[in-house]
């Protein structure tokens, strides 16, 4: 669970910025026909011809957003970029480029560095993204991350937050709840750790849920169905904060009400499980555990034969009219209203 801290070091300062840059970026070919220059210059040069931009960026501070106590390095770097790919993804574009800026103390040699940046290198080959840039910096307080996404799309693509109807389908990619309770055993194992540092947690119960949280993916593979499927969304926003959270911003971006059901909401069975033996209801970590990347969507009905019996797609509900309000039906049937109860960046309780 633990990194191996007897690794060769190597003090950052031994190298200064600008070779320290050229090291990590070393190893970052470029892959888009859009990427006219990338790293090495005063600013990175794009050419998306007649094509949309689209740009999202996030911050991710040690403490707040991960622990590098369970938290592997290469993993970190991978997942930070993964959720800004997601946003990108969200507006139904292709993810093309990323800039990382990283501040970090001088406890993290050059080999933490090195980790890090394998992992951001992994993303990039896997979903074909170019390193394009960013910035180095020292901090006092430990490790703090900024990454900026680019992406593309023809105008007539772009699907916004703002665009449900009454009557649309309320959809899903994959499951939820994975990512927080992979992190209620993190945080498990971690107290362990602390009372008995010889022991060894045995995570392979967990193995799902746990990759959930420390190497999610983004759903690439949803958007590139949607068009062999020929389904444009009427509306999407990916998964970040919790199911509820992101249903409520498409209620009020597009002015509508909605009817989500309980029974529909898709959760593996390892989240089950789990949820089972911390006494969590599994619905409340769906509806607010977030950090699945997934991707929630509005698809009008008239599509509804295209994608009915798609493993990768759940359908758990239907916008209403905006007077109608937003609400989950129970297994009982019980009609309650749907609460933002997620996480968020400036909740005490959060931190």
């Amino acid at each position: 669970m633990l990194e191996d801290k007897n690794q060769e070091r190597t003090a950052l300062e031994e190298m200064g910025e600008f070779a320290l840059i050229d090291h990590l970026t070393q190893n970052f070919p470029v892959s888009r026909e859009s990427t006219l220059k990338a790293i090495g210059d005063d600013a990175a040069v794009l050419d998306f011809k007649d094509k949309k931009t689209i740009v999202t960026t996030d911050m991710l501070v040690e403490g707040v957003h991960f622990d590098l106590s369970y938290m592997p390095l290469k993993h970190l770097g991978y997942k930070a970029v993964m959720a800004n790919l997601s946003d990108v993804y969200a507006m139904n574009a292709t993810a093309t480029q990323i800039a990382v800026s990283v501040a970090v103390s001088n406890r993290f040699p050059l080999e933490a560095l090195e980790e890090f940046y394998a992992g951001i290198a992994l993303a990039c080959q896997i979903f074909k993204v170019d390193l394009i840039g960013g910035d180095t910096t020292s901090s006092t307080t430990g490790m703090l991350i900024s990454i900026t996404a680019l992406g593309e799309a023809q105008e007539d693509d772009i699907v916004y937050r703002s665009g449900a109807k009454p009557n649309d389908l309320l959809v899903v990619s994959g499951d939820l709840g994975g990512a927080y309770m992979g992190l209620q055993v993190l945080e498990r194992e971690k107290e362990v750790f602390k009372v008995n540092p010889n022991s060894q947690p045995d995570l392979s119960p967990y193995s799902y849920i746990v990759e959930r949280q420390l190497k999610p993916e983004a759903r690439k593979d949803i958007v590139e169905l949607f068009k062999k499927l020929e389904v444009r969304p009427t509306a999407m926003i990916d998964i970040s904060d919790g199911l509820s959270s992101e249903i409520l911003h498409l209620c009020k971006n597009s002015e509508v009400g909605c009817n989500l059901f309980e029974e529909k909401i898709p959760l593996d069975p390892t989240v089950i499980t789990a949820c089972e033996e911390f006494k969590i209801d599994s619905t409340l970590v769906a509806l607010s555990g977030g950090e699945d990347y997934e991707l929630l969507c509005t698809i009008d009905q008239k599509d509804f034969d295209k994608i009915k019996g798609n493993p990768n797609l759940s359908i758990i509900g239907h916008m209403t009219d905006n007077a109608e309000g937003a609400h989950m039906v129970t297994r009982a049937n019980a009609k309650i209203p749907l609460k933002a109860q997620g996480w968020t960046s400036f909740d005490a309780s959060s931190q």
